[in-house]
């Protein structure tokens, strides 16, 4: 299997965004999972659509999704390839009728992203890994490259979660420089820095691997990249830490 399968997993992303915007901002019933997160039928059906697609294309590498590990665990080992799936990253977004929500899926080859697929079925917008690219296109349109900006001096912009306090984000700005910020939930951060409009996206707080990798996937693509604060490469497939990670800092240009 070649690695440049970043278009195909972008088509499955669309046909599950289908699946899912019609049951956004209809009041859906919002469960807990084990850990007090939340989850609705629209994390549970895009999950079990992009599945079933995986399955039927790539029969032979194993998928880590993130609703099935939050009911059933995460594996206690993974091989050298695998996928990452999240069918709805922001569900709290989703829950509140914001639009930052997304589908996400990413294939990672020994511990790093090597294709993936970004859909926010709010603004039919999806980011692509292709041919060693970044690529963008609005659903049922043609697709065009998209590549990060130069760090833009005195006008950078970070972006950051709506929980983050004042406090916190002054100390960030201190840390990494940035002049600016936006509030912003889910992995739409990654495609907002691969696409040239923000510049940071300093992550001192707790994700899942299947938060990121898609993202991480269309950033490196575009140019950016993704390092632990201390400048390390970002390594997946932590099975022995159930699949979480540590802080990160994701950079465009």
């Amino acid at each position: 299997m070649s690695r440049d399968i970043g278009a195909a997993l972008a088509d499955i992303c669309e046909e599950a965004s289908a699946l899912i915007l019609p049951l956004w901002r209809t009041g859906l019933t919002v469960f807990s999972k084990a850990d007090e997160s939340p989850v609705t039928e629209a994390d549970r059906r895009g999950e079990i659509l992009i599945v079933e697609r995986l399955t039927a294309m790539f029969p032979d590498i194993p998928i880590v999704s993130e609703e099935d590990a939050s009911e059933f665990g995460t594996p206690d080992a993974i091989g050298p390839r695998f996928f990452l799936v999240d069918p709805v990253d922001g569900t709290k977004a989703f829950v509140r009728g914001d639009p930052n929500f997304t589908v996400n899926i990413g294939l990672i080859e020994n511990g790093r992203p090597v294709a993936g697929a970004v859909t926010a079925p709010a603004s039919d917008e999806t980011w692509f890994t292709q041919g060693g690219q970044a690529m963008k296109r609005q659903i049922g349109g043609a697709a065009e490259p998209v590549t990060v900006r130069p760090w833009p001096k005195g006008a950078a912009v970070a972006l950051v979660s709506h929980t983050m306090s004042e406090e916190t984000a002054k100390k960030l700005a201190d840390q990494y420089g940035f002049d600016l910020r936006e509030p912003m939930d889910s992995s739409i951060k990654f495609c907002r820095l691969a696409e040239g409009a923000a510049d940071i996206y300093p992550r001192h707080g707790p994700t899942m691997e299947w938060d990121i990798a898609a993202g991480h996937a269309v950033l490196q693509a575009a140019g950016g990249q993704l390092k632990t604060p201390e400048g390390e490469d970002f390594v997946y497939g932590k099975a022995d830490a159930g699949f979480r990670n540590g802080w990160f800092v994701a950079r465009g240009g």
